[in-house]
Formats: C-alpha cells, sequence, structure tokens
C-alpha cells in the first residue's frame, strides 16, 4: 500500500539572498535563507536586531528597500515571487498573503478612519461596494474584539491607543481570509497586559482560520507559546532550526545558548547581573567569510573563519550550522 503523498507546501524557501546598497559597497543581508511551512503550520525567526529577521519577511511579501536585490527561490502556494512584477505582487499582498507590522502607528495612515482602512482590501480584492465593505469591515474589528467597535469605525488612528490600533491592523491582515499571516514584532510597542491579548488574539485567529503563521521576534518566551517550528537567524542566516520543544530543550548552537543565557529569569538575586554575549551584531559590510557569530563565540577555532559552517543535524529535523555543535552539546547550558 502507498504512502499517501504530502501536500505542498505553503511556503518554500531556498538560498534566499538578498544585497542591500551600504555607503561601504554592496553587503549581503541574508545569505542562503532555506525553509518551508505547510498549511496551518506556525514558524518563528528569532534573534537580535539587525539578524535578518525582518528581511526575510520583508523579501517573502516583495517589500525590500529601494535598490535591494533578490535571488534564490520564494514559492508561494507554488508561485515563484523572486522577480514576481508588482501588478502580480499586489494581487496577493493583503489578500492571498498579509503582514502585521512592528508599529501600528506609521502601518496606518492617519488621514484616513479606521473603517475605510480596513474596508479598502476588501473593495479592492474582492470588489465589496462601499456599504458592504463597510458592514465586513465591523465584523472584522468585533472578531479582534475591538472595544466599542461600531463607534471606532470612524475614529482616526490617533484617537486610538496602542492595543486599539494593532488590534486595527490585525483586522486589515485578516481582511480577505489570506494563507499565510507575517507578524513582525507584532507586540513590541505593547505593554504587558496589553501584549498578552494581541498574541493570544493572533494565536486564536490563526488557528480558527486554518493559516499560515510567520512570526518574527526577539522574545523567546513568546515564541515557546507560540509556534511549532523555530528558526534562530545571525548574520543573514539561519543558525539553528527544529521544532521549538527540540531546539529550546537541546540548544545546540553557541549563539542560540547566548540568547537564552541573556533572558530574563525570575528569582534572580537582587542585583545578580544577567548574562550578555560579548561583542555586537557585526555590520552587513563586515561579515566575514565563515561563521557569523566566530568573533563572539566563546567555542570559535580557526576551521571557523574559514568558510560558512555547514547544516549539522541535532535531531531527526532539528539542525545547527555550527562545526562543534559535540562540543556545545556536551557542555553544560
Amino acid at each position: 500500500m502507498s504512502a499517501t503523498p504530502l501536500p505542498p507546501p505553503l511556503l518554500e524557501v531556498e538560498d534566499l539572498r538578498v544585497r542591500l546598497g551600504t555607503p561601504r559597497g554592496e553587503a549581503e543581508a541574508l545569505r542562503g535563507v532555506s525553509f518551508s511551512m505547510q498549511r496551518g503550520q506556525t514558524l518563528g525567526l528569532i534573534g537580535e536586531s539587525g539578524c535578518g529577521k525582518s528581511m526575510t519577511a520583508l523579501a517573502v511579501m516583495g517589500l525590500l528597500p529601494e535598490g535591494a536585490t533578490a535571488s534564490g527561490s520564494i514559492r508561494f502556494e507554488g508561485r515563484q515571487l523572486v522577480r514576481l512584477d508588482e501588478e502580480s505582487l499586489c494581487a496577493l499582498r493583503g489578500n492571498r498573503m498579509a503582514m502585521v507590522f512592528q508599529e501600528p502607528m506609521t502601518a496606518l495612515n492617519p488621514l484616513h478612519t479606521v473603517g475605510r482602512q480596513v474596508a479598502e482590501p476588501l473593495r479592492l480584492h474582492q470588489g465589496l461596494d462601499a456599504a458592504a465593505a463597510r458592514a465586513e469591515a465591523l465584523r472584522l474589528l468585533d472578531r479582534v474584539q475591538l472595544p466599542q467597535a461600531a463607534r471606532r469605525l470612524d475614529a482616526y488612528p490617533h484617537q486610538l491607543s496602542g492595543g486599539q490600533r494593532q488590534r486595527v491592523t490585525i483586522a486589515m491582515a485578516l481582511a480577505c481570509g489570506p494563507q499565510l499571516l507575517i507578524a513582525d514584532e507584532p507586540t513590541t510597542a505593547l505593554d504587558a497586559s496589553t501584549r498578552r491579548e494581541v498574541l493570544a488574539l493572533i494565536g486564536e485567529l490563526v488557528r480558527d482560520a486554518g493559516m499560515g503563521l510567520l512570526l518574527v521576534s526577539h522574545d523567546l518566551a513568546l515564541m515557546a507559546g507560540q509556534v511549532q517550528q523555530v528558526m534562530v537567524m545571525y548574520g543573514g542566516t539561519v543558525v539553528e532550526s527544529g521544532p521549538t520543544g527540540d531546539v529550546f530543550g537541546r540548544l545546540a548552537h553557541p549563539y542560540s545558548r547566548g540568547l537564552f543565557a541573556a533572558r530574563p529569569q525570575l528569582g534572580l538575586g537582587r542585583g545578580r547581573r544577567l548574562p550578555t554575549i560579548a561583542g555586537r551584531v557585526p555590520e552587513l559590510a563586515d561579515l566575514p567569510r565563515g561563521c557569523p557569530f566566530a568573533d563572539r563565540c566563546p567555542w570559535v577555532v580557526p576551521a571557523c573563519r574559514e568558510a560558512l559552517p555547514p547544516r549539522f543535524e541535532v535531531g531527526p529535523v532539528h539542525h545547527a550550522r555550527c562545526i562543534r555543535v559535540d562540543d556545545v552539546l556536551g557542555a553544560r547550558a
């Protein structure tokens, strides 16, 4: 009896490379990023600022900075997105795939009411008239639990709180029922209580709709509770990846260990300083030929600087890009 074939991935990224212009010439912001997502799967990208998380998300959406060039492959629902024309990308964005940005105040137009902005993708992609789009916008704002949604349809972004604005951007992203939702640091500007509410809302909506979620964050605790798979990024490269429980339970890359050691912990004695990762993230133009983490790594050996390490298998679907993975795993966390 033959096995049932696996469905094609919702999103498949292979050897994605992005080059940007800098004052010191061209530099690679992404270096051979590869991953895939199935429908309904949740995947997290984690790492420090400048590691390539947001650049990966923007590349998928076709929203790279002016002058940037992408190579490799990005297939969404089987369709190649690299070098796809802008008109075709616009037909996908806000329709089949959508993005929740980090700062809702800059994502929303200050000159238009929130009701009009939520209704816009419905009119553009689904051809609804003004009345039908307004009615659907109200339903969406109720769905994302915006307080007094009917009264706030005609409010402007500056009249809402940060958490309320983020709920509006989520409603906009969900308007046309996308198959892929990308959330780029969606709770950075929110207080702790609102952050929990927004994350719970995103998780509930993703589960109910069966859409794929690509979540970008530097928050380890957030990832632990929100995604099934995780990719740790550094220097434009995926340095560790796998099921979230496997990666967090068996940290195999020195950078992953450094991130975990530096996280705030309950019960830490008064006045005790958190461990830090020595050095800082290199500028794009200064990325070394070898492992991008070599200059900050306590396990570094000369071979680390010679070439970008290959992916080593830690478990069946858990990989780390480190030539000393066995030594790292043998050391106490």
